[in-house]
């Protein structure tokens, strides 16, 4: 999914939607948020929550490297330019983001993939990525 089409489907959920239930980590403890400057997620709540309507699964709480930045620009999926338009201001690297699980799992077997915030990744993650796979890239648990 490009970053537009991404955030045009973000732009659907407001701050005066009722709050979701924080739902859990892939530790099994109660879901942390992954940033909120800049502001992430599917729903915008700085947290990787997800639901029916995300069909992305955005569950990885990525802490972003410039080569994963330059990998997902290749593969067609631009995170680094501003797009004002959708409130969105491009990330840079060591910003936090919650991306999409299928696209954290192909970046990680390209060699690519960033660290990853377990505390703040949504177990649902771990229906696309193995588990393992994210512990490996664990930034937060030693």
């Amino acid at each position: 999914m490009t970053a537009a089409r991404e955030s045009q489907s973000l732009t659907v959920m407001s701050t005066s939607d009722p709050p979701r239930p924080p739902g859990r980590n892939v530790l099994g403890e109660p879901l942390e948020p992954c940033s909120l400057s800049p502001r992430t997620g599917f729903f915008r709540d700085g947290c990787c929550s997800t639901g029916p309507e995300d069909r992305g699964s955005h569950t990885v709480c990525a802490e972003v490297t410039a080569k994963f930045l330059a990998y997902s620009l290749r593969v067609g999926n631009d995170l680094s330019t501003p797009r004002p338009e959708y409130g969105f201001s491009g990330l840079r690297p060591g910003d936090r983001w919650c991306v999409c699980a299928s696209r954290w799992l192909q970046a990680y077997e390209a060699g690519c993939a960033p660290g990853v915030i377990l505390r703040s990744t949504n177990e649902a993650a771990c229906t696309i990525v193995p588990r393992a796979y994210l512990l490996t890239k664990g930034l937060d648990v030693n």
